[in-house]
């Protein structure tokens, strides 16, 4: 460990613009450190699950060209891979998602009927009409600045974009509202940096070091419901674990794509163990027939891009 203290850490992060702004951001309290850019599969615009967006940055890991990856948490499969382990988390930031429009609107309702609403979630889809089905989803992929263009050019109307990134490129000006959690409930890890290290790495005892506690705590509740749901990139599934102290509500939401059937429940427990109240809001949602519903959703999400 004397050795590596004595080197800049080399922190392995995708190169987009709210990737490098957020991997320099939580990298600064582990002192020198270098970031390494990598394009992962999901970058060269591969298709697959969510594990596309850090399969490059896993790789490099084992091929030990970097000390540490970082990534967006609600990237992260919901297994660990054998070897690599989430070693620690920065402070989060805003995870709701917010609405960018050029209308004159500062609340869903006030959006015009027929609206065309810019996302590639499955689950802002959801969301969107089942809160409001007049409103048309359209499919709108790329970084953030790709997708602010094409409102810009009437493309579409308005966009669900993450808070969180917004406010880390510092374009927090843009968000016309945030959208309530409680209907909007965010992915698993939105808003929180996850630091991924080699298992009893010297480079991850120097992350761990710096953990946020609260931030770590509310990714492993989050992270336990996905895995208990089974949710996957074809499921539209939002948990949010918020920790106040010495108690955690963690919040679950579950429907099919087209909005017309969800389930949503909320728990509250000891943060002392976040898995165990992670597995309970799980079990709650599946008890109210969460599994049928993933398995719907999975079905029409297989139906549309067959």
């Amino acid at each position: 460990m004397p050795e590596l203290d004595r080197k800049p850490l080399r922190i392995g992060t995708r190169a987009s613009a709210l990737a490098l702004a957020q991997a320099a951001a939580a990298s600064a309290p582990l002192g020198e450190f270098e970031l390494v850019e990598i394009t992962t599969s999901g970058d060269r615009g591969e298709a697959g699950d969510k594990s596309r967006f850090v399969d490059g940055l896993e790789a490099a890991l084992r091929e030990e060209s970097i000390d540490l990856a970082v990534h967006s948490a609600k990237d992260l499969p919901g297994e660990n891979p054998a070897g690599l382990e989430i070693i620690a988390t920065g402070p989060r930031e805003d995870p709701t998602d917010a609405i960018v429009t050029r209308a004159d609107a500062k609340t869903l309702d006030e959006l015009p009927k027929g609206s065309r609403v810019g996302t590639s979630s499955l689950r802002r889809r959801a969301q969107l009409l089942a809160r409001r089905p007049d409103l048309v989803p359209v499919e709108v992929r790329g970084n953030v600045d790709t997708r602010l263009d094409k409102l810009a050019a009437g493309e579409v109307d308005a966009l669900i974009l993450a808070s969180a990134g917004l406010k880390r490129l510092g374009r927090s000006d843009e968000i016309s509202f945030s959208l309530d959690p409680h209907t909007f409930t965010p992915s698993p890890g939105q808003g929180t940096v996850a630091f991924q290290s080699r298992e009893g790495d010297p480079a991850g005892e120097r992350a761990a070091a710096v953990d946020d506690r609260t931030s770590h705590l509310e990714l492993s509740c989050e992270r336990t419901a996905a895995r208990r749901l089974g949710a996957s990139c074809d499921s539209s599934v939002g948990i949010l674990a918020t920790c106040a102290g010495d108690l955690i509500e963690a919040r679950a939401w579950c429907g099919l794509p087209d909005g017309s059937d969800w389930i949503s429940d909320s728990v509250e427990g000891d943060s002392g163990d976040p898995v165990a109240l992670g597995e309970r809001v799980a079990e709650r949602l599946l008890s109210a027939g969460a599994g049928e519903n993933l398995e719907r959703s999975a079905a029409m999400a297989a139906g549309e891009s067959s």
